[in-house]
């Protein structure tokens, strides 16, 4: 079993663990995605490109990125096991396609 897979079961036990089952909709998780993708361009907002450097940003918002981040990632996750959909799997099928849209350039 690899990381992704370990991390999809993870929060389907913290969620289940809540009773969170009923308000883990495709709409609703879809929706939270959205919302937290939101928070993590807010994180961004009004830094200028130099600014928005990983190594420019001060380790307190560098670590509310990460969280943002994670929080993406959770809803995510959530959104695959509830859809029984391998993300794993159609990242490398959309990789694959993309290889084709967009040749290397070198």
């Amino acid at each position: 079993m690899g990381e992704l897979e370990d991390l999809r079961l993870e929060t389907r036990a913290f969620a289940e663990a809540r009773d969170w089952g009923r308000f883990h909709t495709p709409k609703n998780l879809a929706m939270a995605i959205a919302g937290e993708a939101g928070e993590l361009v807010a994180e961004f907002r009004w830094l200028t490109p130099e600014e928005s450097d990983g190594d420019r940003l001060t380790p307190e918002h560098r670590r509310a990125i990460e969280f943002e981040m994670a929080d993406v990632l959770i809803f995510l996750l959530r959104l695959g096991d509830v859809l029984d959909v391998d993300l794993a799997d159609v990242v490398r099928a959309k990789l694959a396609a993309n290889e084709n849209r967009f040749p290397p350039v070198h």
